[in-house]
């Protein structure tokens, strides 16, 4: 399965499930990636730690061990 991890840089997807559970879950969902959410890929730090990424409006910085707990379908592109 596909996870936040794996999105491109510039790329957007809708989650579809949260892996984990307890204290992780919780703190993945306190920072709005709940089910059905679309998040976009906008830069991932030099060393490749952490994932910068927009989501409900708002830039939010996250782990990518963290990220790999999302599950995500890739969003089809926008077409002009």
């Amino acid at each position: 399965m596909r996870t936040l991890r794996d999105v491109p840089i510039g790329g957007t997807a809708t989650v579809l499930r949260l892996r984990g559970a307890g204290a992780l879950r919780r703190r993945i969902m306190d920072m709005g990636i709940t089910k059905g959410t679309v998040v976009y890929v906008r830069k991932v730090a030099p060393l490749g730690d952490p994932l910068e990424v927009t989501v409900r409006g708002y830039e939010l910085s996250i782990r990518k061990s963290d990220a790999e707990n999302v599950e995500v379908a890739d969003d089809e592109p926008t077409r002009a």
